[in-house]
């Protein structure tokens, strides 16, 4: 039998109607969450990521800006510029679109932002309070993969996690929420040896490996519930992910597709947080 597909652009569209009456009901009370995105340099893909943001936040109602630095703008004038933001009381998240330039040191822009607009769940204190179970910003995709999982009713307490990827935007806070939610968790990376031993053993397996097509049926245990954050763009223009969608599904449980998976999904957690924070810097 073939594998429920977790669709994430329609529960991102579910979602965001949602958030349509949350914000509303803000602006009622005279409060427009505002997000402001800071790009730096001429990336494509970075463009079209922070485009996406835009677009979604205009969707739910929340207020949006982009601020768009030269690529040879200083690592001191970027921190100024995030530290203007965090004195303007009409800014509740700041999102410093990555990556940065490699004269601009990512963990400096990132410990810059104040820790209640960082709608990202990047800065030291939010991942702190993370890893203790606290309430706070979670990032955007870990938090998007829980969010997909609980849709469908998924059980996560008591079962074997195994996290392909080790990043610290992916897969070290996804494995973090999934132990919070008390599933047992492993983590695989590039130096785990008989990464199939580990696999198999996964009831839900989060792939998040920038490897296109790796993981196909002969690394799934029968089904088990299958999220792929892999994003590859094919020689013929098309976006696959890290698994083998086609032969998975008939041995996965639950599965996710690229696209329409976990992207959608990320762009939707971060509107989510922007709100929490209006939500936290107003008292509203």
């Amino acid at each position: 039998m073939s594998a429920e597909v977790i669709n994430g652009k329609e529960l991102s569209y579910a979602l965001k109607q949602e958030m349509k009456e949350d914000v509303k009901l803000l602006k009622d009370k005279g409060l427009t969450p505002h997000l402001t995105v800071i790009i730096v340099g001429d990336n494509p893909a970075s463009k079209s990521y922070v485009r996406g943001k835009q677009k979604a936040s205009d969707e739910v109602g929340i207020s949006s800006d982009l601020i768009e630095l030269p690529a040879s703008t200083s690592e001191e004038k970027l921190l100024q510029t995030i530290e203007e933001l965090n004195n303007d009381p009409s800014v509740h998240g700041i999102l410093v679109q990555l990556p940065l330039p490699d004269h601009i040191r990512e963990e400096n822009v990132i410990v810059s932002i104040d820790p209640s607009k960082d709608v990202d769940g990047f800065h030291p204190v939010n991942i702190g309070r993370m890893m203790t179970g606290e309430d706070t910003f979670l990032p955007c995709t870990p938090y998007g993969i829980i969010t997909m999982l609980k849709s469908k009713n998924i059980e996560i307490a008591g079962k074997h996690a195994v996290v392909l990827g080790r990043s610290n935007i992916v897969g070290k806070p996804v494995g973090q929420l999934l132990l919070n939610e008390n599933a047992t968790v492993t983590y695989c990376h590039s130096r785990t040896t008989d990464l199939k031993s580990f696999t198999k053993q996964a009831d839900i397996l989060i792939v998040a490996l920038g490897r296109t097509e790796m993981i196909d049926e002969t690394y799934i245990k029968e089904g088990a519930v299958i999220v792929d954050v892999g994003i590859n763009r094919l020689d013929d223009g098309s976006l696959t992910g890290d698994v083998n969608f086609d032969r998975a599904k008939e041995t996965a449980s639950y599965i996710t597709p690229v696209p329409r998976g976990v992207g959608p999904m990320t762009i939707t957690m971060l509107l989510k947080n922007t709100i929490k924070a209006a939500r936290g810097l107003s008292g509203k």
